[in-house]
């Protein structure tokens, strides 16, 4: 029998209100071990609010907020802080140190030892420049220093904001590997970002913020097949092989004409399977159907438009 995991992060109605401003509302959300998700918003959503609530820097004015199964708001949270990793989106450091020293610094904040850290520098790529002063460091140096102190300790609780600011491609290939390999060994990763195109393949689950309110959150496909977004298949076959799949297939359905030998047509999602199978068994030779499903971004476009119309699914 399968056991469900515990969450490692739990929050129940949480609401945050500074005077007439209400920060974030009736929030609703969980991750277990070895899960990612990303947190996504517009700037003013309320994403920074809610990991301050996380990391215990700010109290809800209401709800129930459970970090490791505890509350973090309390004094005894303290010790359980050395499990959690977290990356500021603006990373800053005393620039007179070097690497090996400011990751010894946090080291010893989480009560760890301060020694024996190459293999921490290795893997961000920092090992060469460890004994340089922070200060000579380029931004995407300090920020995969940033991601190195996050990992400190092998934290249950990864809260990763904006990680791969300011990396070139290759380096934000590495991050999204570690973060891959610590999902792997069992961590918790809730990502925030704006760079939502990075993010399709990498994570389990979305929580999309607007205007402080939950407004949608599950998996990609779930939230694409929820808000009804369709499918784009192209298809190419010789031009009497697509006139035949459009007038004896694909009768009652919109398709646009890109050329004689090709053209695009558009499903709902859980119709995908069954239309590729009409085509295929149509007892005509197809050269390529190329399947393309809505990115991310779209999916967080298409929630954003609705909750503005008053639509979207809280």
């Amino acid at each position: 029998m399968r056991m469900e995991k515990s969450p490692a992060l739990n929050l129940n109605n949480v609401s945050k209100t500074y005077g007439d401003i209400c920060a974030v509302q009736d929030i609703d959300l969980w991750l277990t071990s070895g899960e990612c998700i990303a947190l996504v918003g517009h700037n003013g959503a309320g994403k920074s609010t809610l990991i301050k609530i996380m990391l215990g820097l700010v109290k809800p004015t209401s709800g129930r907020v459970r970090v490791l199964n505890s509350d973090p708001s309390d004094n005894a949270f303290n010790p359980l802080r050395r499990h959690i990793g977290f990356l500021p989106e603006q990373v800053l450091f005393q620039k007179t140190l070097t690497g090996r020293e400011t990751l010894s610094f946090y080291a010893r904040l989480k009560g760890l030892p301060g020694e024996n850290l190459d293999a921490l520098l290795q893997r961000v790529d920092l090992l060469e420049a460890a004994d340089r002063r922070v200060g000579t460091y380029s931004k995407g140096m300090r920020q995969r220093l940033g991601i190195a102190q996050a990992l400190i300790g092998k934290p249950k609780l990864l809260v990763l904001d904006e990680p791969t600011s300011g990396l070139d491609p290759i380096a934000r290939q590495n991050i999204y590997k570690i973060i891959d390999e610590e999902k792997s060994a069992g961590a918790t990763v809730l990502i925030s970002s704006h760079v939502l195109t990075e993010l399709d393949e990498r994570i389990d689950r979305v929580a999309i913020l607007n205007s402080g309110r939950m407004v949608a959150e599950g998996s990609i496909p779930y939230l694409r097949q929820n808000i009804g977004m369709p499918v784009q298949m192209t298809v190419t076959a010789n031009p009497d092989s697509c006139e035949k799949i459009i007038s004896c297939t694909l009768t009652n359905m919109p398709v646009s004409r890109l050329s004689a030998d090709k053209f695009i047509l558009r499903c709902p999602s859980e119709e995908k399977l069954a239309l590729m199978r009409q085509i295929l068994t149509s007892n005509v030779e197809i050269i390529d159907i190329e399947v393309i499903e809505p990115t991310l971004e779209q999916v967080y476009n298409a929630y954003s438009r609705s909750d503005r119309a008053g639509g979207a699914n809280e």
